[in-house]
């Protein structure tokens, strides 16, 4: 910092996680010579990060951190730190000399949603909507252009009181999110929700989350991006303590603050619209997906995509016998 007299070799480093409250006198030119923002790593730094912790524990040589990195959108250094960590714990608990890829997802998984709660005993038919309810999340996803790839659906419930949970990991890291991705990602939340709703006829508490996510979702489309036919590009609310908890301010009339409302409404109400039907389009596949996951209680990806394609190709089969009797 400057202004307080001649002395050389003297250097002076400040941090702070609400740098909306400094005075602006603390800030004006001069007072410091550098201003360096810390945020979270992205694709390439959370690989780096992977690289320097997992240079302390045998690993594998298959293991990708590439993949983990890509897993973790989101994570900071700690978080990635104590990936490692728990992944190590895993190979020792099941008696391996290396760490391998599965261990570390494992761990991901760990300090994601918590541990698994094997010992969390549901009902049979707790079990089957819990099932229902994450086969819809999936389903929903992988029918529509712009979701994103499953890599695992789960019903073991877990440490953070999750249930279960549908996880998908993005093909590449990105920074940008067009409209129809964003509406794509809502129709997803809601899937859950809509899947209940088909084969139970009502709908449960488990879809809380979902509905929180998805509403903020849709709210920030219509308050920060832009994204609404209604306001169009109108800013109306700003997020303060973006390092803290980013909490939104609006800054419109309550009139406005109604009709804000009712888009966000209408948004989630045609996304919930829109999961409702692609499910009803794929009833056989979401069936006999969820008595798969009852049965193994978790599945990957792959497993997933190879039960979905074998549905879709008996119902072109189908189609096609049915045409030809015709």
């Amino acid at each position: 910092m400057d202004g307080f007299g001649s002395g050389l070799g003297i250097v002076v480093l400040a941090a702070t996680n609400r740098p909306e409250v400094l005075d602006p006198a603390l800030l004006r030119p001069g007072r410091f010579d550098r201003r360096i923002i810390v945020e979270r790593p992205d694709l390439r730094g959370r690989e780096a990060i992977l690289k320097v912790h997992a240079a302390k524990v045998k690993m594998d040589p298959e293991v990708s951190l590439h993949d983990i990195a890509l897993a973790t959108s989101g994570a900071t250094g700690a978080d990635l730190a104590n990936m490692i960590n728990e992944g190590a714990l895993v190979a020792v608990r099941d008696k391996r000399s290396a760490v391998t890829q599965a261990d570390l997802m494992e761990a991901v998984e760990v300090v994601i949603a918590g541990k698994e709660k094997k010992d969390r005993v549901m009902n049979p038919k707790e079990r089957q909507m819990v099932a229902y309810h994450e086969v819809g999340h999936a389903l929903v996803s992988a029918l529509q252009k712009n979701g994103m790839p499953v890599q695992k659906i789960t019903i073991v419930p877990r440490t953070m009181g999750s249930l279960g949970y549908t996880m998908n990991v993005p093909e590449e890291e990105r920074y940008l999110m067009t409209r129809s991705e964003l509406l794509a990602q809502i129709t997803a939340l809601l899937g859950g929700r809509a899947a209940e709703s088909i084969q139970f006829g009502e709908v449960t508490t488990g879809a809380s989350n979902d509905i929180e996510r998805a509403t903020k979702l849709a709210r920030n489309m219509v308050t920060q991006y832009g994204m609404s036919d209604t306001f169009g590009p109108m800013e109306l609310e700003q997020t303060q303590n973006q390092y803290l908890n980013g909490r939104n301010i609006s800054n419109c009339s309550e009139q406005t603050g109604a009709a804000i409302d009712d888009e966000v409404r209408r948004i989630l109400a045609e996304c919930q619209q829109k999961a409702t039907k692609l499910l009803e389009e794929s009833k056989k596949p979401l069936s006999r997906i969820a008595e798969y996951l009852l049965e193994k209680e978790n599945i990957t990806g792959e497993e997933f995509m190879k039960l979905l394609r074998e549905e879709q190709e008996k119902a072109g089969q189908e189609e096609e016998t049915g045409g030809d009797l015709k």
